[in-house]
């Protein structure tokens, strides 16, 4: 109690006996000073933030496009650093020093759920892709065939093994913080990594569904920081005091532009429409789907009176895109308004400083994860032609039947394809 009054009285002059709370709508101090509730307008260091912030910006996209430019491997690669330096980012976030120097190899432990999960969500993902990368050599097609058949199987008791092993961990007077640190990293597999896969899956399906929404939540973010930084009077929500109405609307209405425009430039490259099917590097080629092939639009006579051409040529996907720049600018932004709470509730800044003037790389990853999860939900539902593929079949004849069994059913449809032509003619 002594010391209680002691704190108290050095702190404040008030009574000691109150004790004063910080209610859970006010900032921390050391995010309050800082941001406060000054606006972005306002602010006197805003010029020195924003050359700091364009010179990592300018970082981060020439090394993106240059990966990008090497292909799906090395993106899906790409995304896959970006998952581990998340993982650790907020791994760390409730990890104290002194109850790991008593837990040894416990940090270990998460590390294991994470790449079991890795292994699961992937293996599930690009199965059709390896089948189709190893077929040509007998072994490693048997080999990765039974890998994928039981993968399910394997990646079970991995976690059985690690679930085993957190029970054996368990020290006494620890419990709390163990359970604490198990639950967490399930958070961390379900919140973060689970979403972060549909991007790997958008990247299979053609570079288009990775580039395109992961470039309008970024034009969206840049739009909404001038537009702030020049007109924000009216500030938007209280988890992110600098944001204002301003910079929203007008960073929407930008975005939803610039996903029109932008649309009919990507689509135009097969290189970034076609869908990979195997795990090559080379480039690809491919009859471009059919919301990737040009309508020519006429014009209204008033508009073409005075100008030079008669008609547009309007990519069907541009009108698709219009919906997913209208969820980038209205939707995702809610995902780092929920980092922003999140940060507020743990009395954190950033949750990592790699990205100078960003923060980590959870703090500029917030919003496309959001973005990932909608355009994959979106493609599989609104663009992905319903029904079964040739290629759906021989995966399941390749995987489940064996090599007797393929060859009596290539036999059985000869026969049946020779006598619907012997009817025919």
């Amino acid at each position: 109690m002594k010391d209680m009054n002691t704190d108290h009285h050095c702190s404040s002059p008030r009574t000691p006996n109150v004790r004063h709370r910080r209610r859970s709508m006010e900032f921390p101090p050391e995010i309050s000073k800082p941001n406060g509730n000054h606006l972005l307008v306002d602010d006197k260091s805003k010029y020195r933030s924003m050359w700091i912030r364009a010179c990592s910006s300018l970082w981060m996209l020439a090394s993106v496009s240059f990966i990008i430019y090497l292909g799906h491997l090395y993106i899906w690669a790409m995304v896959v650093i970006i998952q581990i330096v998340m993982a650790s980012e907020l791994f760390n976030l409730l990890r104290r020093a002194t109850q790991d120097k008593r837990l040894p190899r416990f940090k270990l432990l998460n590390w294991h759920f994470f790449f079991t999960a890795m292994l699961y969500v992937y293996g599930r993902i690009i199965s059709q892709q390896l089948v189709n990368t190893v077929t040509s050599d007998k072994f490693f097609y048997r080999l990765v065939s039974n890998l994928i058949k039981y993968q399910m199987v394997i990646c079970y008791f991995l976690y059985i093994a690690g679930f085993v092993w957190f029970i054996l961990s368990l020290k006494k007077r620890y419990y709390k913080y163990q359970f604490g640190q198990y639950a967490w990293t399930h958070m961390i597999l379900i919140v973060v990594f689970t979403q972060s896969a549909f991007t790997v899956a958008n990247i299979f399906e053609g570079i288009f569904w990775f580039l395109f929404p992961a470039s309008l939540i970024a034009m969206n973010d840049v739009a909404a920081y001038f537009f702030g930084f020049f007109f924000g009077r009216t500030p938007l929500i209280k988890l992110s005091p600098k944001k204002t109405w301003e910079g929203f609307i007008g960073a929407s209405v930008a975005t939803m532009i610039a996903a029109f425009t932008f649309a009919n430039f990507l689509g135009r490259f097969q290189w970034l429409t076609c869908p990979r099917k195997d795990l090559s590097t080379g480039w690809l080629q491919c009859d471009p789907d059919p919301i990737f092939k040009p309508e020519y639009i006429p014009l209204p006579g008033l508009i073409s009176h005075w100008l030079s051409w008669k008609e547009i040529a309007v990519l069907p996907v541009q009108w698709h895109a219009l919906w997913l720049g209208l969820f980038a600018s209205i939707i995702a932004p809610f995902g780092g308004f929920f980092a922003s709470g999140f940060k507020r509730a743990f009395k954190i800044k950033d949750f990592g400083g790699s990205i100078p003037g960003h923060g980590g790389f959870t703090d500029r990853m917030d919003c496309q994860m959001v973005m990932a999860v909608f355009v994959y939900i979106y493609h599989q539902s609104f663009i992905v032609t319903q029904g079964y593929s040739v290629e759906m079949f021989l995966d399941q004849i390749m995987r489940n039947l064996g090599l007797e069994e393929q060859l009596a059913l290539y036999t059985k449809l000869g026969q049946i394809l020779q006598e619907r032509r012997f009817i025919q003619t």
